[in-house]
């Protein structure tokens, strides 16, 4: 199973900061909870790979 793997699987997404100073990822799905802290920099490379794959995706449509 890789990426490009289709699954039919739910799951809530949560991000905010928390109160240290992080950025929290939060997934929840199927009882399971999965919190992800990242400080501040790499948040931003995150949100940069996320920004870069929905413009490739764009283009695959």
């Amino acid at each position: 199973m890789g990426i490009d793997t289709e699954r039919d699987i739910e799951a809530n997404l949560q991000i905010g900061p928390t109160d240290h100073g992080m950025v929290r990822i939060f997934v929840e799905g199927n009882g399971i909870e999965i919190p992800m802290d990242f400080d501040p920099d790499e948040a931003v490379e995150i949100a940069e790979e996320i920004m870069t794959a929905a413009k490739a995706a764009r283009l695959i449509k």
